[in-house]
């Protein structure tokens, strides 16, 4: 998908859409200031300390994907702005829940396997013919820069902060459907409800690969990985 950088409207919607983010941003910091209280035990009333900081996850989330919507405008996710502006948000959101990353052999093996995965529709559509080999390569690293901050973002949010509260509260299943989830609805204003089916069944695998190989590292590199080579196939 080549990505262009949407112009920005007046000053005054400008400043208005700073601030919406400012204020996103705020009370992510707020929210997650004191450390997370782990669930002790394996009772339902153990996990329940995890429910109020999901709870909050979730609507700083959404709040985040209407910011980006918002400073969008018609360019929807061709917009550059937009995208990196969600990603800084998503960072504050997630920074005090999100474990650190682990960058090994093992992690980025898994995430090079899932990517694998993850190209085979669009290897089979290119071989169908529905799909063509791009060829117009001159912005291509601005948008693979941007792209990768936004989906290395995206990961560690999703398969990071907001995987590790639903594992601690409902377990790996749950962790793996919710994420995948919030995934397919972060696109709906994007790419409209036909994406949702596609994005659905991204979200699992790379839930999976979380599952797998115990760290968001993982699910990162397939998605960073699977956004750039796709670029090549439009």
């Amino acid at each position: 998908m080549r990505t262009v950088i949407a112009v920005g409207g007046g000053a005054r919607s400008g400043l208005s859409r700073r601030g919406s983010a400012r204020s996103l941003a705020a009370l992510a910091r707020a929210a997650f200031t004191r450390p997370l209280t782990a669930a002790a035990g394996t009772g339902h009333e153990a996990a329940t300390p995890q429910v109020p900081r999901l709870g909050i996850l979730l609507v700083v989330f959404a709040g985040a994907v209407a910011v980006r919507v918002a400073v969008a405008g018609p360019a929807g996710a061709a917009s550059i702005r937009a995208g990196l502006i969600f990603a800084v948000l998503l960072l504050a959101a997630g920074a005090k829940l999100c474990p650190a990353p682990r960058v090994d052999v093992r992690n980025v093996a898994i995430g090079l396997a899932g990517m694998a995965v993850l190209l085979v529709p669009v290897a089979i559509s290119y071989g169908a013919g529905s799909l063509s080999l791009a060829t117009d390569g001159t912005s291509y690293a601005g948008w693979a820069a941007a792209t990768a901050v936004v989906a290395t973002a995206e990961e560690a949010f999703l398969r990071g902060a907001l995987f590790g509260a639903l594992q601690r509260w409902r377990g790996n299943d749950v962790a793996v459907v919710g994420a995948a989830v919030a995934f397919a609805a972060l696109h709906v204003p994007l790419y409209g409800w036909r994406a949702v089916p596609l994005d659905l069944a991204v979200g699992l695998a790379l839930g999976t690969l979380r599952v797998l190989s115990g760290s968001w590292t993982a699910p990162a590199v397939a998605h960073v990985g699977a956004d750039l080579l796709g670029w090549w196939l439009v």
